[in-house]
């Protein structure tokens, strides 16, 4: 009769810390900033809302950031400025991060499967079923023949792919799976060695106004043009 209630308890135990395990791994976030926004990113047994919100919020926070330097900028030019000062090491994430992506961010860390600690490489899992679902559905079949190759030599990392984004930076509006892989892979898993504490996240943000004209900063952001494949 012991054993039988020593089993039942060691049962119930079990299942409790399972329970709040899963609990723990599922996304408690819910101050949607986007929601009245179509979803352009939609995959099978992901968090596709919580994906969907962490794409436009990125894509808030280049285009603001950039239209600092330059209030006639594009979103195009944003990516190509993103990108390329990504992969290169020159992207000020504690500049460009608003407050409502930090809180993204800490949710899109309980993701299962979507990042992997121990990759020197990215953060992101280049295995997960978000990653695979993005390299099954890339428009721009080069860059998914360019993507399918990296991964299956095990040499996938964002300089390495990114030199294929550099080109062609633009396919970002009109592809989505590829704008979520630029948000996840070029900023998203570099959050993960940012210190939030030292951001003033606070600050209010500045409203462009389009009726002056701008004074570009001495150093960074640098304007930027409408050329393809060029820094300034």
């Amino acid at each position: 009769m012991k054993t039988k209630m020593t089993s039942k308890i060691t049962i119930l135990t079990l299942l409790l810390i399972t329970t709040l395990f899963s609990c723990k791994q599922k996304s408690t976030f819910s101050n949607f900033k986007y929601a009245d926004k179509p979803a352009v990113f939609i995959c099978e047994n992901t968090n596709s809302k919580l994906l969907n919100e962490a794409l436009y919020s990125f894509e808030d926070d280049i285009l603001n950031y950039y239209k600092k330097g330059n209030t006639k900028t594009r979103l195009d030019q944003a990516y190509s400025q993103t990108i390329r000062n990504s992969i290169f090491g020159r992207f000020k994430f504690e500049d460009v991060i608003s407050k409502h992506t930090v809180a993204i961010f800490e949710a899109l860390k309980n993701e299962n499967n979507l990042w992997d600690q121990e990759n020197p490489k990215s953060k992101l899992n280049y295995n997960s079923a978000i990653f695979n679902c993005i390299g099954d559905n890339l428009k721009n079949q080069k860059l998914k023949t360019t993507l399918n190759a990296l991964i299956s030599t095990n040499s996938m990392s964002p300089k390495l792919f990114g030199r294929a984004l550099v080109k062609n930076y633009r396919n970002a509006l009109s592809d989505k799976n590829l704008a979520m892989y630029i948000a996840l892979d070029l900023y998203y898993a570099n959050l993960f060695n940012i210190d939030f504490s030292k951001i003033n996240l606070e600050k209010p943000q500045e409203d462009v106004n389009f009726n002056v004209t701008p004074k570009l900063a001495p150093a960074s952001p640098a304007p930027v043009d409408s050329h393809a494949g060029h820094n300034h």
